[in-house]
């Protein structure tokens, strides 16, 4: 070891240069590097990034759940099927929406499975007897036993409606008739209406999506995911908007009787 103006210089090292030296002219990290203990850096991310990150997670999070709830749901309509021999109950109310929920619930009331039926969310453009014509029933069936609400525009007031009509005759327990895509819907509106009601769900099966056909299809798709986001919509009243139910009274599609 030799001294050199004041400095200590090591062998190995070039004429006059010093460790101190050789510390001066190492580069500084830059900022958002640190040296752990062993002296690696790395590198911390920025709070844009963690925030970034914890947005992400979430999102894919949120994402996993609905497409695991909407797989449950398409899953469980999937099984519904229509009950061959239903018990008697005191009432039988339809949901319009198709001619085979009307056909559906007329044949219940014929065979004697309830004593009156509700037909809710009638255009108002059909009558009783338009009603009669397109489901083929017995005038005076009709006439005795048929009641028809006008002013249900979509599920939540079918389920209004109906629970008037239950309180007024006094009814306690109903076979409820809709398509099975939409009976989870139906039956939850109708016991947030009327929780003291029993309903027995009659689901209309007008495709067969069990066995996981509805995986097949890009329109089955469709109406199940529209359904299960009014499902959702339904479940908690308080997050989504309810105003866009769309379950269209006039797709009882009969022209107005010219007698």
């Amino acid at each position: 070891m030799a001294v050199d103006d004041g400095k200590t210089v090591y062998r190995g090292l070039p004429n006059g240069a010093s460790l101190h030296g050789m510390a001066e002219d190492q580069p500084t990290p830059p900022s958002g590097f640190d040296s752990a203990a062993t002296g690696s850096p790395h590198l911390r991310p920025s709070p844009v990034f963690r925030v970034f990150r914890f947005v992400f997670l979430a999102a894919l999070a949120c994402v996993a759940v609905l497409a695991g709830g909407f797989g449950f749901f398409a899953d469980y309509v999937s099984t519904l099927a229509t009950p061959r021999n239903p018990d008697p109950a005191d009432a039988i109310i339809v949901v319009t929406g198709g001619r085979s929920r009307l056909e559906a619930a007329v044949g219940l009331l014929k065979s004697g499975k309830g004593e009156r039926l509700l037909i809710s969310g009638v255009h108002p453009a059909a009558d009783l007897d338009d009603l009669r014509a397109v489901t083929g029933g017995d005038r005076t069936l009709f006439k005795c036993c048929v009641d028809v609400d006008y002013a249900a525009l979509d599920t939540i007031g079918n389920a209004q409606e109906s629970a008037k009509w239950l309180k007024d005759h006094k009814f306690a327990r109903a076979i409820l008739v809709t398509n099975n895509y939409h009976m989870p819907r139906t039956l939850l509106e109708m016991k947030r209406f009327v929780p003291d009601t029993e309903f027995v769900p009659y689901p209309v099966v007008n495709t067969r999506i069990d066995h996981g056909n509805w995986l097949t299809s890009g329109e089955v798709l469709r109406v199940l995911f529209t359904e299960y986001a009014k499902y959702l919509a339904a479940v908690a009243p308080g997050l989504l908007p309810l105003d866009g139910d769309e379950e269209p009274a006039e797709m009882v599609n009969v022209a107005p009787s010219n007698g």
